[in-house]
């Protein structure tokens, strides 16, 4: 037991906490997408669709098509309230953070076009400053950026297929230690990690049998982060010890499947999304280090056996006037984590997402957009977890907004 708590004490490295989406998946990546709950695919047809529906670039208007975001996320305390002792409750830190994100559509060439995205898809942190908690979540953060360019072929007005690569780029640094209350076992660990890069695909497919209708696939491929880094750990059992030493580990960036549909009466566009996250990939957490000791007290296999999760959402856009389109959405976003493997890390629970924006036309090159979206996490009570947890989470939620500005060239 007194291994396992130790080892427990890097989980929380590469596995990023979050209130905001399923798993450390972070879905909305642009005002429209924030503004309709990421219902997102099947309409999408601005600068913005060479990450969420590549195929639909053959459809977009015609020019160079550019749009930048700044997406403001906040993420609340989340409660712990112990079953067992008052002494082991706690309360996560507020987190808040500024992520832009770009997109960009070239003009078409033949039947091709051409796009490319900058996005931050998964990360964001935890934070725990009381003893049990921070056992194995003192502080952590997890940053991931996706480089995507892609290809988009029209074989027709009515079929449009889209191709691209990944390049995934990620870093994560943590830190958490103290004495295990129940074991009397202190240890203390600090880990900074170098950037590392690694590549993916994904596919897309759009159909429009007429002129009101858009039906989407899209797939984004698993993507297995290999981090490094430079560890410090120390431990009083058996006895006490410190080194430093390298460490590396694979986390799942997992694979994504969504279909969407979109239908357009007059002026409104509703469209419905059915997304399958491939968390099941995510079996263990395996920590490898340079130095034998660290190995022998802190890199057994760490059991995850994550489950692949559904999303359901749905979006509405209302053209308002020539100037003003107005938008909302809402999802319900399931958690991929068992009970058995939850953690301070990421003290994941079902979600419901509410979300408005709109987006104004400035002119015929120029488009102003905001989304905000708040999600709420649903309580969740554990007991009997490998990581010796026996409590409820509580009061986790959080708010999404993103301002866009959208330009043709």
């Amino acid at each position: 037991m007194k291994k396992v708590i130790s080892v427990l004490a890097l989980a929380s490295v590469f596995a990023a906490g979050s209130a905001f989406a399923s798993g450390y998946r972070i879905p909305e990546q642009s005002s429209d997408s924030v503004a309709k709950a990421g219902a997102h695919i099947a309409n999408a047809k601005g600068a913005d669709s060479s990450y969420y529906n590549p195929a639909n670039m053959s459809w977009a208007a015609d020019g160079w098509l550019t749009e930048l975001d700044l997406n403001y996320i906040h993420l609340t305390t989340i409660d712990y309230t112990d079953s067992r002792t008052k002494t082991m409750n706690g309360a996560s830190e507020t987190e808040n953070f500024l992520l832009p994100t770009f997109f960009l559509v070239s003009p078409k060439y033949n039947d091709f076009r051409f796009g490319f995205s900058l996005t931050v898809p998964y990360g964001l942190a935890k934070r725990w400053n009381q003893p049990f908690p921070a056992l194995s979540a003192k502080k952590f953060d997890l940053k991931v950026f996706d480089l995507n360019p892609s290809v988009s072929y029209e074989f027709n007005k009515y079929v449009s297929v889209a191709g691209g690569a990944r390049l995934m780029a990620s870093t994560a640094t943590a830190q958490n230690g103290g004495t295990n209350p129940s074991t009397g076992v202190f240890h203390d660990m600090y880990l900074a990690g170098d950037w590392a890069t690694d590549w993916g695909y994904n596919l897309a497919a759009s159909v429009r049998p007429n002129d009101k209708t858009n039906i989407s696939v899209t797939y984004r491929s698993n993507v297995d982060l290999s981090l490094t880094g430079d560890a410090s750990v120390a431990s009083s059992y058996p006895r006490p010890w410190q080194v430093a030493t390298t460490g590396d580990v694979s986390l799942p960036a997992p694979a994504v499947l969504t279909l969407a549909g979109a239908y357009t009466w007059d002026q409104l566009t509703v469209e419905l999304a059915w997304d399958r996250t491939f968390w099941g990939e995510y079996k263990t957490l395996d920590f490898q280090f340079g130095n034998p000791m660290a190995e022998a007290g802190f890199g057994k296999p760490i059991p995850k056996n994550w489950d692949d999760t559904d999303a359901f959402r749905i979006g509405v856009e209302y053209k308002f006037c020539d100037y003003f389109i107005g938008m909302a959405g809402f999802a319900i976003d399931k958690n991929p984590v068992p009970t058995k493997t939850l953690g301070f890390e990421l003290p994941d629970s079902d979600a419901y997402l509410y979300s408005v924006g709109g987006r104004y036309i400035v002119n015929e090159k120029t488009e102003i957009g905001l989304g905000l979206l708040y999600d709420y996490k649903k309580s969740r009570s554990v007991s009997g977890n490998q990581g010796g947890i026996s409590g409820e989470f509580e009061n986790a939620s959080a708010l999404f907004v993103s301002a866009g500005l959208k330009y043709k060239f």
